[in-house]
C-alpha cells in the first residue's frame, strides 16, 4: 500500500490510465482529478519545518489523548497567500461539480479575497466549530464552506503528516479522533499481516490502528449494537452501530489482489455509501 504524497501522486496515474484507456471519466472522478492536481501542485510548494517536539514528548501528548497538531502550530508556517490561492480553486471545482448557482462560487471568491475572514474560517472548520453563521452571511451551505476549506488546507495537512508521521504510536493512540490533526475517519481497513482495523483520517489521511469490535464516532463496544455487511469477494466491509445509527466502510487487503490506494476508495466505493443511508444509517 502506498503511503503519504507518493500515494497521491500514484492517484492521479491511475486516473489518466483509466482515462486512457475507457475515455472520458464519471464527472465525479473528473473533479476529483483536477482537486487533487490543484493539491499536489501546491504541496509541491510547501515545506514544513522539523517538529519541535520529541519523540518522549510526543508519547506523553498522545498518551493524554491530544494530538499532536493543534491549529496553531499549523498557522505559523503556513503560506496564507498561497491558501487563498487553493481555496479560490477548489471553490470553482467543487461548486461547478456540486451544481450550484454562481453566487456561490462568487461568494467563496469574497472569502478567499478576505484574509481574516478565510483565517476566521479555517479555524473554525479545524477546531470542528460550526461554520454556520459565516455561511449564513455569505448565502452558502455550510457543507459546501467546509469542504471549500477542507480542501483548501488539505495539502498543508498533509505535509505536517508526512512530518510528523515519526513520532506516531500506535500503542498510546487507540482514539476515535486522528492522532494527528484530531480529525474524523471516514474508511477503514483491514491489514493484511493480522486483519488488524485501522481507520483513516478524513482530513489528512493519516492512518492508526482502532479495536475492531468498537463504534468509531460514539465509542459503543457493545456486541449487540455492532455489526458488518461484506461484499460476495469479501474486498469491502460496512460497519454499522445501531446506537448512533452511524457506519464506515472498510477495505480488507487481506482480500485484495490489486493496488489498494486509500483515498481513491471513498469514491469507489460510492455504492456502499447510498445502500447505508438507504438502510437508515448517516456517514460518521
Amino acid at each position: 500500500m502506498v503511503r503519504g504524497s507518493s500515494r497521491h501522486t500514484r492517484i492521479l496515474d491511475k486516473l489518466g490510465e483509466w482515462a486512457q484507456r475507457e475515455g472520458p471519466l464519471p464527472s465525479v472522478f473528473q473533479a476529483y482529478d483536477r482537486l487533487l492536481r490543484l493539491q499536489m501542485e501546491a504541496r509541491g510548494r510547501i515545506s514544513v519545518p522539523p517538529p519541535a517536539l520529541s519523540k518522549e514528548a510526543a508519547f506523553s501528548q498522545l498518551g493524554q489523548g491530544i494530538p499532536l497538531l493543534k491549529f496553531d502550530d499549523l498557522v505559523p508556517p503556513l503560506d496564507w497567500p498561497l491558501a487563498q490561492d487553493l481555496f479560490r480553486g477548489a471553490a470553482g471545482i467543487l461548486a461547478e461539480s456540486t451544481g450550484q448557482e454562481p453566487s456561490a462560487a462568487a461568494a467563496l471568491n469574497e472569502i478567499a479575497s478576505d484574509r481574516a475572514l478565510l483565517e476566521r474560517a479555517c479555524g473554525q472548520w479545524y477546531r470542528g466549530q460550526p461554520l454556520t453563521s459565516l455561511a449564513a452571511l455569505k448565502g452558502i451551505s455550510d457543507d459546501l464552506l467546509a469542504a471549500t476549506v477542507q480542501a483548501a488546507l488539505f495539502p498543508f495537512l498533509i505535509a505536517h503528516a508526512e512530518m510528523l508521521s515519526g513520532l506516531l504510536n500506535q500503542g498510546v493512540w487507540r482514539r476515535k479522533t486522528c492522532p494527528v490533526c484530531g480529525g474524523k475517519p471516514d474508511l477503514a481497513f483491514l491489514d493484511k499481516e493480522r486483519g488488524g482495523r485501522w481507520l483513516l483520517c478524513s482530513r489528512c489521511d493519516t492512518e492508526w490502528l482502532f479495536q475492531r469490535m468498537q463504534c468509531p464516532y460514539c465509542d459503543s463496544q457493545s456486541q449487540k449494537s455492532l455489526s458488518y455487511f461484506t461484499n460476495d469477494q469479501g474486498l469491502y466491509r460496512l460497519y454499522t452501530c445501531s446506537e448512533c445509527r452511524s457506519y464506515i466502510k472498510a477495505v480488507d487487503l487481506r482480500k485484495a489482489s490489486a493496488e489498494v490506494l486509500l483515498p481513491l476508495e471513498r469514491f469507489l466505493t460510492a455504492g456502499i455509501d447510498r445502500q447505508a443511508v438507504e438502510a437508515g444509517y448517516k456517514a460518521g
